[in-house]
């Protein structure tokens, strides 16, 4: 049997695991109010949520618990929780699927179409959803972001998928197959999410070459201007790592840390790193200037109270 073919098999599994995923959705019968009315009268900066892998914009018990804490936090305020698909089961599918850069594309234009974006909006990334609503903020200026909050993202990307959880476990193990095979070639970069956010430090050069998003939006193999600039613009830039995480190998990366070059033990810091040093996308600039902001959290992935959440991110960034 040929190394195709068994890719194929690979991938046809984790197509029918995806399929009864969304008959447990569906049988669950989860209601969740997407958006409300927009309030242009209120005085309330928008905040804008992208979610992880495997979620969607509404579920109850995720984002639309957080979206129902802020409104309830910070009168007026209006919420947009991005949706990708024409249903909750599609927004999940195409966490896993969709092209990252057709998602931020999207994203891009309907931000640019709402009214009550205009004057500006925060953003608030979960898990992969924070290095997405980066790429927003750097190739889509206008409207502009005015404070990106990422909690558990993978800036630098992820070099393995350990330890998953419950619904998902299967899922990742055959995700991890075929990333670790095949991350690199050009069908599963434009079809495999996760793999336009691996990073694969033993082969660096495939990766700065051959990532069509990650390697991109963190200026790899030359240095976009306007990505730097628009990055610049940020009023604020706050990390949250998870001491305790098992999902994000290596976990460095939610502060834009990583292994070095070349091995997959030991890591570096971001102010160690050549993004830093070499300020290739302007981190070192918003550091010196206070807009770059570490906070941490003594749990696993996007493991928080309600209480941490109203007292570190919507006290301190968005009210």
């Amino acid at each position: 049997m040929s190394r195709e073919r068994k890719l194929d098999i690979k991938m046809s599994r984790f197509h029918r695991l995806l399929q009864l995923i969304y008959l447990m959705l569906i049988a669950s019968r989860c209601q969740a109010k997407i958006t409300g009315k927009p309030d242009s009268s209120s005085t309330a900066t928008p905040v804008v949520l992208w979610h992880g892998m495997g979620d969607s914009c509404c579920f109850p018990f995720s984002l639309g618990q957080i979206k129902a804490i802020l409104e309830e936090r910070i009168p007026g305020v209006r919420v947009k929780s991005v949706k990708i698909g024409d249903s909750l089961a599609q927004d999940v599918e195409n966490s896993y699927f969709r092209n990252v850069n057709e998602q931020v594309r999207q994203v891009c234009e309907e931000l640019a179409q709402d009214e009550t974006m205009r004057h500006g909006y925060n953003a608030i990334g979960f898990s992969q959803g924070g290095q997405f609503l980066r790429a927003v903020a750097q190739r889509c200026p206008e409207p502009p972001m005015l404070k990106l909050i990422t909690l558990g993202a993978q800036h630098q990307g992820v070099y393995g998928l350990p330890n998953c959880a419950s619904l998902e476990h299967y899922l990742c193990n055959h995700l991890r197959q075929v990333l670790h095979y095949a991350a690199y070639f050009k069908f599963i970069q434009d079809k495999l999410v996760q793999a336009e956010y691996w990073h694969d430090p033993m082969k660096e050069d495939d990766y700065k070459r051959r990532s069509i998003f990650l390697a991109d939006i963190n200026n790899e193999l030359r240095i976009n201007e306007t990505y730097k600039r628009n990055l610049k613009r940020l009023e604020k830039l706050v990390l949250v790592k998870f001491e305790n995480d098992t999902m994000v190998e290596p976990r460095e990366s939610e502060w834009f840390g990583f292994y070095k070059p070349g091995q997959a033990v030991e890591t570096e810091s971001l102010r160690e790193s050549a993004i830093y040093k070499e300020d290739r996308l302007g981190l070192r600039e918003m550091d010196e200037d206070n807009k770059l902001h570490f906070l941490s959290v003594e749990g696993n992935h996007l493991q928080f109270t309600d209480a941490w959440f109203v007292e570190n991110v919507i006290e301190k960034y968005l009210k």
